[in-house]
């Protein structure tokens, strides 16, 4: 049996001395590992990391096998961002959130097309750091965790929101938020209007998604949330200390 797909390397681990057991993202197969033989040589290793958009092949004599994986580089997203600190790690992040979250063979095509046109547009970095937040949204909604951001969960008002419940996932208002406002998770404005954000407002984003991620996604999973993610929150929660912030 066989499949031909672009797909996002998610994550490239070494086997044995020269190959690779790939775990990559396609639009009709989702989440999907494969043998790529040869991935740590000279040759190959730079078509082999995350975030690269690869034109795929996978081959297994069986459907639930673990096959092996032949590619061709089509966007070399990892080369393009190994010289911005921030965007690299944007990049780990997003490729290692995916990795961990995504049921295998499950297609996710909201998913894939969103990560696909993130990875794009990375060497803008900051640029992006918005929309790396609404994928992250994304991502819990299509897994079933979705946040309700759409009205106040006490007054049923659209007007003034300003936090999320870190209980229900559900937007409040500042006005009714009142004496509880410290139990709440800020709510960024771009995650309500089509705006890049600041760097105060990526943080308290970013913290939002992490709450959810790890409680409703990978603590289901008994796993910790991603290192690469926690230390793209470090990163930009350094960025709004700084004094140009």
């Amino acid at each position: 049996m066989d499949w031909e797909a672009p797909a996002i390397i998610l994550d490239a681990r070494p086997y044995g001395e020269a190959d690779a057991i790939a775990t990559v993202m396609t639009e009709p197969h989702g989440a999907h590992r494969g043998l790529a033989r040869g991935a740590q040589s000279r040759t190959r290793a730079a078509l082999w990391q995350q975030g690269n958009l690869i034109q795929l092949r996978w081959v297994g004599r069986l459907p639930d096998q673990l096959g092996s994986f032949t590619a061709e580089l089509i966007h070399p997203a990892a080369a393009l961002v190994l010289d911005d600190a921030l965007a690299l790690s944007m990049l780990t992040s997003a490729c290692a959130v995916a990795e961990g979250a995504l049921p295998e063979r499950q297609p996710y095509p909201a998913i894939f097309d969103t990560l696909l046109h993130l990875l794009a547009r990375l060497p803008q970095a900051e640029r992006q750091l918005a929309e790396l937040i609404r994928w992250e949204t994304l991502l819990l909604r299509d897994l079933g965790y979705g946040l309700d951001l759409s009205i106040c969960a006490i007054t049923g008002t659209t007007e003034n929101l300003a936090y999320v419940s870190p209980r229900t996932g559900r937007a409040v208002s500042r006005e009714a938020a009142g004496q509880w406002k410290e139990r709440l998770l800020p709510l960024p404005p771009f995650l309500l209007h089509p705006t890049e954000g600041s760097p105060a407002e990526w943080a308290d984003g970013l913290r939002l998604t992490a709450h959810f991620l790890t409680r409703d996604v990978f603590g289901l999973q008994h796993k910790p949330l991603p290192h690469a993610r926690v230390a793209l929150y470090d990163r930009v929660a350094a960025l709004k200390e700084a004094p140009d912030a």
